[in-house]
C-alpha cells in the first residue's frame, strides 16, 4: 500500500509523538507494506526515490537517520521514527544477525605498550550512499550519532575529501574510563560484524557498509587526512599512563581535602581555645562579683545586727530610767507619810499630794505599758526585717549557686560540642572513634536535660525574685509618696525631682546675661518678665520627645550618651541667655536621660542631700527609723 505525502497536511513538532503512534499502528496492522521478500524491504514513505530496496540493517539506518534529521519536516520525521520502531520491535526476527546489538565485554588490551589516541576516538570509513546524500554535513553527523547512540559518542566529526565528498568520520568518546569502555565496545562491534580495520585492509573487502575501529598509534602517524586530524585534536597515551594520571589526580585531590580539613581543624581548635579563655575570664569576673556581693551582704547584716543591738540597749536604758523614777516616787510617798505621822500637816494637802503622786504613778504605768508595746512592735519589726534580709540573702545565694551551676554546665556543653565537632571533622572511621562520638553525644544529651531542668528552676526563682522586686518597688513608691506628703523640713534623706529646670539658677543666669548686655540696658528691657517667659519655653522644650540632642561615644569599652555641643537649639540658648543658662538645661536633660530614659518627664527619686547622690532604699529606711526613734524619745521626755 503506497503512502503519498500530498494526502495529508503538515503537522507541528508538538504532534510528532501522536502522529508517530498513528503510523506505527498502521504499520502493525499491515496497512503500510514494508517487506517485499525474505530479506528485501522498502520504505513506504520514500517510494519512487533512487534506492528502493534495502536489507534490514540498511532500512534501520535509513529510518533512524531521517527520523533525527533536523531539516526534514515534522511529518516525515514522525513517519520514519515510527518505521524505525516497527523494524526494531516487529521485524527483529526477520533481520540478519548484524542488526542485533552485540553484547561484548569491554576489557582493556593486554599489551601494556600499545598506545591509543586520547581522547579516545573511533574511525569510520566507507560512509553509505544514503548518508552521503544528506543535505548537509550536520545532517550526516546527526544520522551517524543516532545510529551509534548505543556507544554514547560525545561528538561525530565528518571529514570531506578534496572534491567536497564525505571521506570518513571521527567518533569522539568521553575522556574517562567509561569513554574507553564505550570505544572498545564500538571496536568490538565492528570486529564481530566483520567490518573491522583488518577487514577494511583486505583486497577483496566488501563496500556495502561502514567500517570502524579504535584509533591507535599507526592511525595517529598515518600521512592522510585521518592522521592529520588525529594529531591536531589528540595525543598518544598508554593505558598505564592514563591510570597513573588518574592516580596522581586522586592523590592531589585527597591531599587538598586533607589540607582543607587540617586548616578547618586548626580553626576549630583556635576557636575552642578562644572560647575557653572567654569562659575563664567570665568565671573570674563572676567570682569577683559574687565575692563583692557577699561582702556587701555581710556588711548589711553586720550593720543590721549593730542597729538591733543599739535599739535593745536603748530600750533597756529607758526601762531602767522608768524603774528609777518609780523608786523615787515611792520614796517620796513614804517620806510624805512619815512626815504626816510626825507633824500636824494639813491632811488635805497631804491627800492632794498623794493623789497627785498616784496620778503620776498611773501616767508612768501607762507610759511604761506604751513603751513596752512600742518596744515589742519594734522588736517584731526588727525581727521581720532581719528575716526578710536573711530570706533575700538565701534566695540570692540560691540564685548565685544556680547561676554557677548553669555556667559550669554551659561551659561543659561548649567543650563537649567543640570536642565532638573536632572529632567529626577529623573524619576518622575507627570503631573506637565512633564509640567516643556516641559517648560524647550521650553526655551532651544528659547535659542538655540537666540544663533544661535548671532553666525551669531558674525561671521559678526568677519569678519569685521579680515578685520580691515588685514589692520592694511598691514599698519604694509608698516611701516616696509619704515623704512628699510630709511637711517640708531640712532633712538628709528626702525626695528630689530629676529632670526639672533649676528655676533659681536659670533665672539668675538669664539676669546675669541681660545685665551684661549693653543694648538691653539702653533699651530698658523688662529682664524679669523676659526670663520667666524663656524659663517657661525651655521647661516645655525639654519634655519634647522629638528633640534628642545626644550622641553615643565609647568610654573604656562602654557606650555612653553625652549632649551634642553643636546642637542648634542649645547654641541658640547660649547666644540668648548665656553659657550658665545652657548648663542648667543640659543638666536637666542629662538627669532626665539617666533617671527616666523611656520618657521625657521628671521623676521623683530618693536623694541624699548631704552627699548629693541617689539614696538606696535600705539607706532611706534606716534613716527614717532613726528619725522615728528620736521623735519617740522626745515624746517620752516631754510628752
Amino acid at each position: 500500500m503506497e503512502h503519498s505525502s500530498e494526502e495529508e497536511s503538515e503537522i507541528s513538532d508538538s504532534e510528532i509523538d501522536e502522529y508517530k503512534d498513528k503510523i506505527y499502528a498502521q504499520l502493525r496492522a499491515g496497512k503500510l507494506k514494508v517487506q517485499y521478500g525474505e530479506k528485501t524491504f522498502r520504505c513506504p514513505f520514500c517510494l519512487g526515490k533512487k534506492k528502493q530496496d534495502y536489507n534490514g540493517k540498511d532500512l534501520m539506518q535509513h529510518a533512524s537517520g531521517i527520523g533525527v534529521a533536523p531539516k526534514r519536516t515534522a511529518r516525515v520525521r514522525a513517519s520514519h521514527l515510527a518505521l524505525a520502531e516497527f523494524v526494531k520491535n516487529d521485524l527483529a526476527s526477520s533481520l540478519e544477525p548484524s542488526l542485533k546489538l552485540a553484547i561484548v565485554e569491554c576489557k582493556p588490551p593486554k599489551k601494556e605498550e600499545e598506545k591509543f589516541v586520547w581522547p579516545w576516538m573511533g574511525i569510520l570509513v566507507n560512509v553509505p550512499t544514503d548518508l552521503k546524500c544528506a543535505n548537509s554535513v550536520q545532517e550526516c553527523e546527526d544520522m551517524l550519532r543516532s545510529q551509534l547512540s548505543r556507544f554514547r559518542p560525545c561528538q561525530v566529526i565528518v571529514k570531506l575529501d578534496s572534491n567536497g565528498q564525505i571521506n570518513h568520520s571521527i567518533i569522539k568518546f568521553s575522556e574517562d574510563w567509561t569513554g574507553l569502555e564505550d570505544a572498545l565496545a564500538f571496536e568490538k562491534h565492528f570486529i564481530v560484524e566483520k567490518y573491522s580495520k583488518t577487514d577494511w585492509n583486505k583486497i577483496n573487502c566488501r563496500k556495502d557498509d561502514l567500517y570502524g575501529w579504535l584509533a591507535r598509534s599507526d592511525d595517529y602517524d598515518s600521512p592522510g587526512t585521518i592522521g592529520e586530524h588525529l594529531r591536531n585534536i589528540g595525543v598518544l597515551k598508554k593505558i598505564s599512563e592514563r591510570e597513573q594520571e588518574g592516580t596522581d589526580r586522586r592523590v592531589a585531590h585527597y591531599k587538598r581535602q586533607m589540607e582543607e580539613k587540617n586548616e578547618r581543624l586548626q580553626e576549630l581548635e583556635l576557636k575552642n581555645n578562644q572560647n575557653a579563655m572567654k569562659l575563664d575570664r567570665m568565671m573570674n569576673d563572676k567570682d569577683r562579683l559574687v565575692q563583692e556581693h557577699n561582702e556587701k551582704i555581710r556588711k548589711m547584716q553586720h550593720d543590721a545586727a549593730m542597729n538591733s543591738g543599739k535599739i535593745l540597749a536603748e530600750n533597756h536604758r529607758l526601762q531602767q530610767e522608768l524603774e528609777t523614777r518609780r523608786d523615787e516616787i515611792r520614796r517620796s510617798h513614804e517620806k510624805f507619810e512619815e512626815l504626816a505621822r510626825k507633824s500636824n500637816i494639813n491632811r488635805a494637802k497631804i491627800e492632794a499630794e498623794k493623789e497627785k503622786n498616784a496620778n503620776e504613778n498611773i501616767l508612768l504605768d501607762l507610759a511604761t505599758l506604751k513603751h513596752k508595746k512600742a518596744d515589742e512592735e519594734l522588736r517584731q519589726l526588727v525581727k521581720k526585717h532581719e528575716q526578710e534580709k536573711e530570706d533575700a540573702f538565701k534566695r540570692q545565694y540560691k540564685l548565685e549557686e544556680d547561676l554557677i551551676s548553669k555556667q559550669n554546665l554551659e561551659m561543659e556543653l561548649a567543650q563537649l560540642r567543640g570536642k565532638l565537632e573536632v572529632m567529626k571533622h577529623m573524619g576518622a572511621e575507627a570503631d573506637t572513634t565512633s564509640k567516643e562520638v556516641d559517648k560524647i553525644s550521650e553526655e551532651l544529651k544528659e547535659k542538655d536535660e540537666q540544663l533544661d531542668a535548671m532553666d525551669s528552676i531558674n525561671q521559678a526563682l526568677i519569678i519569685v525574685e521579680r515578685r520580691t522586686n515588685d514589692e520592694l518597688e511598691q514599698a519604694k513608691k509608698e516611701l516616696i509618696k509619704g515623704l512628699q506628703e510630709m511637711p517640708v523640713t531640712r532633712s538628709i534623706i528626702g525626695v528630689k525631682r530629676m529632670g526639672i529646670l533649676d528655676e533659681k539658677a536659670f533665672l539668675a543666669a538669664c539676669k546675669k546675661k541681660a545685665a551684661n548686655d549693653v543694648s538691653k540696658k539702653a533699651e530698658n528691657y523688662d529682664l524679669g518678665g523676659e526670663s520667666i517667659l524663656l524659663l517657661t519655653k525651655w521647661e516645655h522644650e525639654i519634655t519634647q520627645p522629638d528633640w534628642h540632642p545626644f550622641k553615643v561615644i565609647d568610654v573604656n569599652g562602654h557606650a555612653k550618651e553625652i549632649v551634642q555641643e553643636d546642637d542648634e537649639k542649645l547654641q541658640a540658648l547660649k547666644e540668648e541667655a548665656g553659657q550658665e543658662a545652657r548648663d542648667v538645661v543640659v543638666k536637666a536633660l542629662l538627669e532626665m536621660n539617666e533617671y527616666n530614659p523611656s520618657g521625657r518627664y521628671a521623676v521623683p527619686v530618693l536623694w541624699n542631700f548631704k552627699e548629693n547622690r541617689r539614696a538606696p532604699l535600705d539607706e532611706a529606711v534606716d534613716y527614717m527609723l532613726k528619725q522615728w526613734k528620736l521623735n519617740r524619745k522626745k515624746k517620752t521626755y516631754f510628752g
